[in-house]
């Protein structure tokens, strides 16, 4: 019978397109991995990769190999994972990706009663601003929004993204408070510039009765950062559209001030994602069950 760790480097070679990808991910060298496959080539006897110093494709008989054991591959994973742990408790590294403001600031305080209900759980977490590739990169899961529902990923709603106009109480004291959307390009603005598509983000606000309106922000200040936008709100330097999460609990404490409390721009939603499995790992499926039940609590 052929071993795991050889189908394991098959099958992450294969979904990263590099036996030193698939090294990161299982944490062993990429010579290791590349004699893995070797040895389930040689034993099966088919060649499994077309290989080249640049690039590593599949043949036409590793693409039905592949497609072939994949969802056993994780069941088997997913069996071992839980029958290995002490008196089955879940186990192992969460490697979760989150989008930093909203992470810090909502999930990350969680994070205690998570680890006192699974104290065999090791938190591996990431704050970026960026989709990560989940399957790809080895995550369990990801936390924000604007991710591409690729074949095997799947989102759950945690909470919807509604975005503000916000400033600080010092910076409204010096100016007229805008009546509607349009009104925002008369103050100093705080924008941001996306670090995919290089382009300043451009929203448009709608009230409680559907009427709708752009919220064309003055370029004065140009970040690339949620969180370092809501900072220079507070700190005097002018009005800034941001995600409710983001900002209210600076609302709360008085930070900062809601313009336009009947208008607000549609981000979507901050979704929790995770890959698809016939049999989803204990650490990841009480992870998911946790945040939801947390957020349905509000």
């Amino acid at each position: 019978m052929e071993t795991l760790a050889n189908l394991e480097s098959f099958v992450r070679s294969a979904e990263t397109g590099s036996f030193s990808a698939a090294a990161r991910l299982l944490a062993l060298t990429p010579a290791a991995v590349s004699r893995n496959v070797a040895t389930l080539e040689r034993n099966i006897g088919v060649r499994l990769f077309q290989r080249s110093t640049r690039k590593l494709s599949l043949t036409e008989a590793g693409e039905r190999f592949l497609a072939s054991i994949g969802g056993n591959l994780q069941a088997l994973q997913a069996a071992i994972n839980a029958v290995t742990t002490d008196k089955g408790e879940p186990a192992g590294v969460l490697k979760v990706s989150l989008a930093p403001t909203f992470g810090i600031g909502h999930i990350l305080p969680l994070l205690p009663q998570f680890l006192a209900r699974y104290p065999l759980i090791r938190p591996e977490w990431h704050f970026e601003n960026r989709a990560v590739d989940l399957i790809a990169e080895g995550y369990d899961a990801a936390i924000g929004g604007g991710f591409d529902l690729t074949p095997g990923v799947v989102s759950r709603t945690l909470a919807p993204a509604q975005v503000v106009a916000v400033v600080s109480p010092a910076y409204l004291a010096t100016v007229t408070a805008p009546a509607t959307p349009a009104e925002l390009a008369g103050l100093r603005g705080i924008v941001m510039r996306g670090t995919g598509t290089g382009r300043i983000r451009q929203w448009v606000m709608r009230d409680d009765l559907g009427n709708e309106s752009p919220a064309s922000l003055s370029e004065n200040i140009v970040l690339n950062d949620p969180a370092a936008m809501r900072e220079a709100a507070i700190l005097g330097l002018g009005v800034t559209l941001l995600v409710l999460p983001d900002v209210l609990p600076n609302i709360q404490r008085g930070e900062l001030v809601r313009l336009l409390p009947d208008w607000h721009g549609d981000a979507g939603a901050i979704s929790l994602y995770y890959p698809s499995r016939t049999l989803m790992p204990a650490k990841t499926r009480v992870f998911v069950d946790f945040l939801v039940q947390a957020f349905d609590r509000g």
